[in-house]
């Protein structure tokens, strides 16, 4: 199966413009699921999405995505169970929508450049993070 991201000028400005020097995209859900996530909770479980700008490839972002745009883009098989094999990313009003062939997946997508927290364990078990 081959997934495809399609992405209108707008849209692609917008990601284009936040790439600066780094290599890697990745698309990838935004609700506390994985080490990206920067939000979280319940109501948001699969409803949410980013794109997060990397360094270097993630090795558990192992699908890539083919795209218009030509970009070294990622999601991982947690993802999957929530998109389908045609999306687009559009912008209005200085958001970023994610659809499908189902519909609309997500009408605020952020862009986030990551950078590794340096907050430790013991930290975040003591609400640090909240």
């Amino acid at each position: 199966m081959t997934v495809k991201i399609t992405f209108s000028p707008e849209a692609a400005a917008a990601l284009t413009s936040k790439l600066g020097d780094r290599k890697v995209v990745l698309l990838a859900l935004n609700d506390g699921s994985n080490q990206y996530s920067l939000q979280g909770g319940t109501c948001t479980i699969g409803a949410s999405f980013q794109f997060v700008l990397l360094d270097e490839k993630d090795p558990g972002y192992n699908i890539k995505l083919a795209n218009d745009l030509g970009l070294d883009l990622y999601t991982a098989e947690a993802e999957m169970g929530f998109l389908d094999d045609n999306l687009s990313v559009g912008a209005k009003y200085g958001m970023l929508s994610l659809s499908g062939d189902s519909g609309l997946i997500d009408s605020a997508v952020k862009i986030n450049r990551y950078v590794p927290s340096a907050l430790t364990a013991e930290q975040v078990k003591n609400g640090v993070s909240c």
